[in-house]
């Protein structure tokens, strides 16, 4: 509907016209404004092949020239063309740390790409001072090979005829030389990774035994493993996991001991694994390759000690390193191979054995022992003779059974509150919790004393497990059994201790059954758990690799 008015003023007519829409423009305009801006809305939110939600992609919105630089495999004969691969490749003059330097040595331009945090700048030193002397004529004639095989004082020195290799290299921490003229790069594993100091692990402490512990860098690993077995026969093969981190993971076994089908097997579960990175190390890596679903229990081993790797390494076991971890991974693994530490074998005979029933008693206190009081508070008629004075004199004010949840979650919290304390605070936070809050708890009647006194001793036990992995497991366990006894009591502790076996019963770590040797049951090797025999006692090794040489005193030849 258009609408004419007009109007005059000072002489002058003025006209305006007003336009209304009718009902059926309206709604065609509102459904064409809605379809806009679901559009919009829908091209906001679209999700591109690589997950990304916005719609700004930086691979398909780059110019044509700029895809066929970032993907060129080709190395250029130019060094500036080099230069302009790697600025789209690398982001180079965009990252700081990602540097080029160009110099002429002889009559040949070089381009030395590097990452500045990497770069072990004395040997570099000594390998550029070595160039400058290079003679014209020598350096003339293939150029490539004379660099690699007499001018170039190093021992690691490879060249790549592929620009990702190089890069791949650099990132890594070498250093890459592209010579004027030439189709191929020269790279120098010249690097200084920032490592911390080799010292003893905090969780695998001994009295008496080496103080030296595994490291965030892999080569410092290996090595110090490498150092205890020198057997030609020891093997470690590395690969790279992760698209994005391209993280170093080593295997390592001894050649004719190890089964063969094991380290196919885990070899085959490394090279499935597709992820953008590992940047947790070792951790990611487990969940990637080893199946335990919502299983609290650990099925692999980690260790930061490199006698008990080497040992592991020659009862048939592989290991896995991961560079950035300060923990090696066992495999396989089973429930007692998580309870014994290396305390025991720096001791006698006698005394290991001592050692290790000890620990047994403490980590079986740590699962039952809670249960097992709470049930006889429950049904006294179940205490056994001469121990009519277990159970709490007074009640509380709150359930045991909530007393109980309480106090272990509170001990989780101090626990944690531990690790986040500064050490130089944390006596002070451990009195806060020990008088502060346990005594007051007491005295104010929401907690009993037996309470406290049982639950520190669980706890303890959990401690004293050499696994921390296990420790937290068992835990779990204490809690679930403590709430089955509390609904069905005697039936609630029976049933759910079985279940409880029958849950590792039928765990597997890399086809080895969890429970090994007490189910399926082997009686020299359940005797060997038991008992720390001497070293010279030990002729064979564990069944449970299936090493191709079992014996551990070979006859001499």
């Amino acid at each position: 509907m258009v609408v004419l008015l007009m109007c005059v003023e000072g002489g002058a007519q003025v006209k305006f016209i007003l336009k209304k829409e009718d009902a059926s423009e309206k709604n065609e305009s509102n459904e064409s404004n809605e379809s806009n801006e679901s559009q919009d809305q829908a091209e906001k939110l679209a999700v591109d092949e690589e997950g990304n939600l916005s719609t700004y992609n930086p691979i398909t919105d780059m110019t044509p020239e700029e895809k066929a630089l970032k993907i060129q495999e080709d190395i250029p004969r130019s060094i500036r063309e080099v230069q302009r691969v790697l600025e789209e490749r690398v982001g180079l003059n965009r990252s700081f740390d990602l540097k080029l330097r160009e110099m002429v040595f002889g009559s040949k331009r070089v381009g030395i790409f590097y990452c500045n945090g990497f770069a072990k700048d004395t040997v570099l030193t000594d390998i550029i001072t070595r160039l400058t002397y290079a003679d014209e004529e020598v350096i003339s004639h293939h150029t490539l090979q004379v660099f690699i095989d007499k001018l170039i004082p190093h021992i690691q020195v490879k060249s790549y005829n592929k620009m990702s290799e190089v890069v791949g290299q650099v990132l890594m921490g070498g250093t890459a030389f592209f010579i004027e003229g030439e189709t191929a790069a020269i790279a120098i594993d010249a690097k200084n990774y920032p490592v911390r100091s080799i010292a003893e692990p905090d969780l695998e402490r001994v009295v008496r035994g080496s103080r030296d512990g595994f490291v965030e860098t892999l080569l410092m690993n290996v090595t110090l493993v490498r150092r205890r077995i020198r057997d030609e026969r020891f093997k470690l093969e590395i690969m790279q996991i992760g698209k994005r981190t391209k993280t170093d993971v080593c295997i390592g076994y001894i050649n004719d001991i190890a089964d063969a089908d094991l380290v196919q097997a885990v070899k085959d579960k490394i090279k499935k694994v597709e992820i953008d990175g590992l940047p947790l190390g070792e951790k990611q890596l487990e969940e990637a390759i080893v199946n335990k679903g919502w299983n609290p229990y650990p099925m692999v081993r980690y260790s930061e000690r490199p006698d008990v790797v080497s040992a592991h390494l020659l009862e048939g076991h592989v290991c896995i390193f991961v560079d950035t971890s300060p923990s090696v991974m066992i495999l396989p693994t089973t429930f007692f191979h998580h309870v014994q530490h290396a305390e025991e074998y720096r001791q006698t005979p006698f005394m290991g054995t001592y050692l290790r029933w000890v620990r047994f008693v403490g980590i079986i206190a740590s699962i039952f022992l809670l249960p097992l009081w709470f049930l006889m508070v429950q049904d006294p008629s179940l205490k056994p003779p001469g121990l009519e004075f277990l159970g709490p004199q007074k009640e509380g004010t709150l359930p045991l059974l909530v007393q109980f949840l309480l106090a272990d979650i509170g001990i989780d919290l101090m626990r944690m509150a531990a690790v986040h304390t500064p050490t130089p605070l944390a006596t002070a936070m451990g009195l806060v919790a020990a008088i502060l809050v346990g005594d007051i708890a007491v005295k104010t009647g929401l907690f009993i004393n037996e309470v406290i006194l049982y639950l520190a001793l669980a706890s303890i036990g959990m401690f004293a497990t050499p696994s921390y992995e296990l420790g937290l497991a068992n835990r779990i366990i204490r809690l679930a059994l403590l709430i089955t006894v509390a609904i069905f009591q005697v039936p609630g502790f029976v049933i759910g201790s079985t279940l409880w076996v029958i849950l590792l019963a039928t765990r597997k770590s890399f086809h080895a059954p969890y429970m090994w040797p007490f189910i399926p049951f082997n009686a020299k090797s359940f005797f060997a758990i038991l008992v720390r025999r001497p070293v010279l006692a030990g002729k064979t090794r564990l069944s449970i690799t299936k090493p191709i040489d079992g014996t551990r005193q070979p006859k001499p030849e």
